[in-house]
């Protein structure tokens, strides 16, 4: 009946299985009941007459308080109001009957952000995305919220974790922004959480933070001057280890690091072919990587060091972090990005060699926005790919390459 407790003798199993929001009343303890909430949290009470006037008394959180303490407590309650008082909690009282419960019993942002993703990766075509979103929810988000309840995040907390990575790793910080906001929400829906989301860029975070498409691009893809490329490549081929062997790689193929590191051996045939599928690639498009000699021993040096693995370049037969080559860049005393060799590639194209820009973009694998344009140019130029591939592989090793004299002809 409708405004009622349901009367039953509590056992522990009892109470831990209990689903169904609503009031429960011990029988075998005058007084103890445990509500339910909405969103699973239950918490102690002690039902009481006093004066005339019914009153209840918050007796703890559930598991933090067992079903022995919380009987306990009602009993020390009962005999206070059998000696003529009216009874006190002696231990901090959990939140009134029409209030959320308290944090403890609520998930904090970190295992609440994981259930999140885990829930959504149906949706994305790739699991790398999944990865990505908890990767930068660790590195990031965690150190400052990541035990923190969801109703106790605010503004200030969103930007401890941004204002730090705003200016040098704008992508990644505006890509964080949106997935912080995106969890929040999800407890909003979920009632974990009431007000503002702090991570709310439009009318909120616009105010203090800058554009992230105003930010000088120059901070995100430093790069080597293409002239000192030979030099690097020489000092890369001492250092030792499987992401010396990758970064080498990405460089002579022009290529992402992602596309690398999530690259597979079955991909590349047996004529030196690498074709990388298009759930891997940003256009989403199949994108094929005519491998070259030194390219080709790199993937047999690295099969030799981890033969049972899948991967292109692994350790045990995990693929390499995100931040493998990044963090060999320092070690080597490069403050420069991986990314930024694809520019040292389009810069040495177009300044040195005879070879097309439309080549050059296909080996970068652009995407062409014009969609006119894009309809006209549906080969990938393989064979001129060949050629121009082969040109910087040779210009890496040596600092010099077969069209040298096609492009003094050229200039004179």
């Amino acid at each position: 009946m409708k405004g009622k407790a349901m009367s039953i003798a509590f056992t522990d199993p009892y109470i831990r299985n209990l689903k169904i929001k609503g009031r429960y009343t011990d029988s075998a303890t005058q007084g103890l009941n445990i509500q339910v909430k909405a969103n699973g949290a239950k918490y102690w009470t002690f039902r009481y007459l006093y004066q005339g006037k019914r009153h209840d008394l918050g007796l703890g959180t559930y598991p933090a308080i067992t079903l022995k303490d919380a009987r306990a407590r009602a009993t020390a309650a009962r005999n206070e109001i059998n000696q003529g008082s009216r009874p006190t909690a002696k231990w901090k009282p959990t939140a009134p009957v029409n209030q959320p419960a308290e944090p403890e019993n609520r998930p904090t942002f970190s295992i609440f952000a994981k259930g999140c993703i885990e829930s959504k990766k149906a949706e994305w075509r790739n699991a790398k995305h999944g990865a990505q979103w908890l990767a930068t929810i660790k590195d990031y988000a965690d150190p400052v919220i990541g035990e923190k309840h969801l109703d106790q995040i605010d503004t200030e907390d969103i930007l401890k974790i941004l204002n730090p990575i705003w200016h040098t790793k704008t992508v990644t910080a505006s890509r964080l922004r949106g997935r912080i906001e995106w969890v929040l929400a999800a407890a909003t829906t979920r009632k974990l959480r009431t007000g503002l989301n702090p991570a709310t860029w439009r009318g909120h975070l616009e105010t203090i933070l800058p554009k992230p498409n105003k930010i000088k691009e120059e901070e995100h893809h430093k790069a080597l001057p293409y002239q000192d490329i030979p030099e690097f490549i020489g000092k890369l081929k001492e250092m030792d280890g499987v992401a010396a062997l990758a970064l080498e790689f990405v460089i002579l193929n022009a290529n992402r690091t992602g596309e690398v590191i999530g690259g597979l051996r079955s991909e590349v045939n047996t004529n030196g072919l690498w074709v990388i599928p298009k759930d891997r690639m940003k256009a989403h498009r199949e994108h094929r990587v005519p491998l070259g000699k030194r390219s080709l021993e790199l993937l047999q040096i690295a099969k030799s060091l981890d033969p049972s693995s899948d991967y292109l370049f692994s350790y045990n037969g995990r693929a390499l972090s995100s931040m493998a080559m990044s963090m060999l860049l320092r070690r080597m005393g490069y403050n420069i990005t991986v990314h930024g060799f694809r520019s040292c590639f389009r810069d040495w194209v177009a300044e040195e060699t005879i070879h097309s820009p439309e080549v050059a973009e296909k080996a970068l694998a652009h995407a062409i926005a014009n969609k006119v344009e894009s309809a006209y140019r549906r080969g990938d130029l393989i064979e001129h790919r060949k050629r121009l591939m082969g040109d910087w592989e040779d210009y890496c090793q040596t600092g010099s390459w077969g069209n040298v004299v096609a492009l003094e002809r050229k200039a004179a």
